[in-house]
């Protein structure tokens, strides 16, 4: 795994890589492995341009390789997460009927929680079903912050 650091908006972020693919993002430099090799690769380099782009509001949806690893119905719940429009916001629930399980808010909130992507795979729109900001690994501050950064109207 090779992993880069860099001071963003959002505070300190690691973006990891392995075989090509964006593997993690790091809010806190206590979940990284003691042996990543720490070094900025053109992948991630592309990847801090698109958060900055992102961050500033002229980015609404990435174009990277992703490689999240889970279990099939993370994965499955990841993939409907990036279909999750720039802006709006959906429940675990209505996650769940979209992963054509109804009853498994719940694990689609424990796959959220274990999201090793968040930002890219924007896990931060995913609220509870009375509108109500729940869990969110960066805190919920942060999970805010987003979802108001999506919300506002880039001005030129």
């Amino acid at each position: 795994m090779k992993l880069y650091f860099r001071q963003t908006e959002l505070g300190e972020i690691g973006i990891a890589e392995i075989g090509g693919s964006v593997t993690n993002v790091y809010l806190d430099r206590g979940d990284v492995p003691q042996d990543a090799e720490i070094c900025e690769t053109d992948l991630i380099r592309e990847a801090f341009r698109q958060l900055e782009a992102y961050l500033a509001g002229d980015l609404k949806r990435f174009s990277l390789p992703l490689a999240p690893a889970g279990t099939e119905f993370m994965r499955k719940v990841w993939t409907i997460l990036v279909r999750v429009p720039y802006g709006k916001t959906a429940s675990y629930k209505d996650i769940a009927e979209a992963a054509g399980n109804p009853g498994a808010a719940r694990a689609v909130g424990q796959a959220n929680n274990r999201n090793p992507i968040p930002v890219f795979i924007p896990c931060h729109r995913i609220i509870g079903a009375n509108g109500k900001l729940v869990g969110y690994r960066g805190g919920l501050d942060m999970k805010q912050k987003l979802l108001d950064l999506e919300r506002r109207e880039k001005t030129a």
